[in-house]
């Protein structure tokens, strides 16, 4: 009889984890729903497409805001309320990006989203500590970084399959049912610390109002400073200084204060602030990749998102099949060699992206997906015990929030730069091949014949030759565009590098041990016989 309370534990246990996860599970999905569908908003909304990218930053940068808010929001409000309420915003929230009717409205709409959803990632992460001990993290941390890595994977070609199927609309309106459940059930199965609402009065909302001020400018100068050519333009200039100084004096606020809202001092122990940096790059490389593969498919390529998001779904499918194995190789190996692993691995398929040429489509992708799908777990799911495991239990809620903040900060950061690199390199290498199409080009000379004698049968001798040379500038920019594709791949590639390389100084942590009670049920259950 002793193994049934056992495998009820076990159940009360597991349920709530699932639904919490659910919630992480939509709000990191929610991310890059959006990336293959992106044209299909730009154009239903008449935005351009430098604008476009605001519709996923703003969605980031609110939960940068946010997320490591979560700590003192968690210790005030508990994980029960706080979880709950981020669920149901999120789900209001979603319902009023379906109804944007500018991209406007949509950015405001979608930054709604992501604050109100914020609280849900890091809550995920340290309530895994509660609710498994001993060998069981193991799962846990291969369940959290599984989702971490798939869900944005998968935003792409489920946003692709709804887009094409329906309309961009139900991007959004999808997430009605599955918020609606995780709103109701958080409240009656998650019971894990009572609220303290005398948190409300000595906290640091100096600190809160400098690190959203640091934040949200250093994203708009990230994000629109190469547009308006960086530093020539005044909005950029103010708000570059605007982010040194509140980053600078938020730091300052941060290590000075008593109850500060975002731990800093965490980052002297050496493997957080390592587990931290590599979180960061790790952003940068999920977020940014599956950002740029669609929007290369979209525009160079002239896929439609349904089949932008068959082309990428190979990573997907092959992170899933990571997961068995790094479970089972977790709990035999050195969690660090198994991220240096998940790392070069990610590197080399960064270096395999940067020959990409006009003609890649699903086909040429497949092997480059594979290198980053496969162990991508391997990348992830380590850095939850290295960096969050070497902590003691009462510092987790508010370094939870810092490590989870630094992720989709390097997203942020990934995608803006990501942009950055593709309109400037877009312009140099256009410039670079434009000074090659010259008279004295036998080859340009052949095309512009051909073209032109193409096009006389149809609109006349002065009107072909004006159509041959946009077909001809549509060429040399579609190339232009490709090769600088490719110098963003080899700039996320050098960045994996010295990721990988970094991991060897990170400390490994001790294999958790069964608490007393586990070791106690193991014995009893053995001399009777259960085992």
């Amino acid at each position: 009889m002793s193994p049934e309370p056992s495998r009820k534990s076990w159940i009360r246990e597991l349920f709530p984890f699932v639904v919490m996860c659910a919630g992480m599970f939509i709000a990191l999905l929610d991310i890059q729903i959006v990336a293959s569908s992106l044209q299909d908003i730009g154009g239903g909304l008449s935005a351009a497409q430098d604008q476009i990218g605001w519709v996923q930053t703003a969605y980031l940068i609110a939960e940068i805001i946010m997320i490591p808010l979560s700590g003192w929001l968690t210790r005030v409000f508990s994980t029960r309320w706080l979880f709950t309420v981020s669920a149901a915003g999120f789900t209001v929230a979603s319902v009023l990006c379906g109804l944007a009717w500018n991209i406007e409205s949509m950015i405001v709409f979608r930054a709604l989203q992501g604050m109100l959803g914020a609280s849900m990632i890091p809550t995920v992460f340290t309530s895994s500590f509660h609710y498994f001990q001993g060998p069981r993290r193991v799962y846990s941390a291969a369940v959290i970084g599984t989702i971490a890595s798939i869900a944005p994977i998968l935003g792409p070609v489920i946003g692709g399959w709804i887009t094409d199927t329906l309309n961009w609309h139900w991007l959004f309106y999808i997430n009605l049912v599955p918020g609606l459940f995780i709103t109701l059930l958080v409240p009656l199965l998650v019971k894990i610390d009572e609220p303290d609402l005398a948190g409300l009065k000595d906290a640091d909302y100096l600190g809160i109002v400098l690190m959203a001020i640091g934040l949200g400018t250093l994203e708009y100068v990230l994000e629109d400073g190469a547009r308006w050519n960086w530093f020539d333009d005044r909005n950029i200039r103010i708000c570059t200084a605007a982010a040194a100084v509140a980053g600078l004096l938020f730091v300052i606020r941060s290590l000075s204060f008593a109850r500060p809202v975002v731990d800093l001092r965490a980052l002297t122990n050496r493997n957080f602030a390592l587990g931290c940096l590599l979180s960061f790059i790790t952003g940068i490389g999920i977020f940014t990749t599956i950002y740029l593969t669609p929007l290369f498919l979209g525009y160079v390529r002239g896929f439609s998102a349904w089949q932008t998001g068959l082309a990428i779904f190979s990573t997907g499918a092959a992170s899933l099949v990571g997961v068995p194995v790094y479970i089972f190789l977790a709990r035999r190996l050195d969690t660090r060699w198994l991220m240096m692993f998940g790392l070069a691995s990610f590197g080399a398929a960064m270096g395999s992206y940067s020959f990409i040429t006009h003609e890649w489509g699903a086909a040429e992708l497949l092997l480059p997906q594979l290198l980053r799908g496969f162990p991508q777990v391997f990348a992830v799911a380590p850095s939850v015990n290295l960096g969050l495991g070497s902590l003691p239990p009462e510092r987790l809620k508010y370094a939870s929030g810092l490590f989870n903040m630094m992720r989709n900060l390097g997203g942020a950061v990934g995608i803006a730069v990501s942009g950055a690199i593709l309109n400037n390199r877009t312009n140099f290498h256009f410039l670079a091949i434009a000074s090659h199409l010259t008279p004295a080009n036998g080859a340009m000379d052949r095309l512009m014949d051909g073209l032109t004698a193409r096009y006389a049968a149809v609109l006349g001798g002065p009107q072909a030759h004006a159509a041959a040379l946009r077909q001809l500038w549509q060429l040399a920019y579609r190339e232009a565009s490709t090769m600088a594709y490719a110098d963003a791949f080899r700039i996320i590639m050098v960045a994996f590098i010295l990721a990988t390389l970094l991991v060897l100084l990170m400390r490994n942590v001790e294999k958790p041990k069964l608490p007393a009670a586990d070791a106690h049920g193991r014995r009893r259950r053995h001399a009777s016989g259960d085992e």
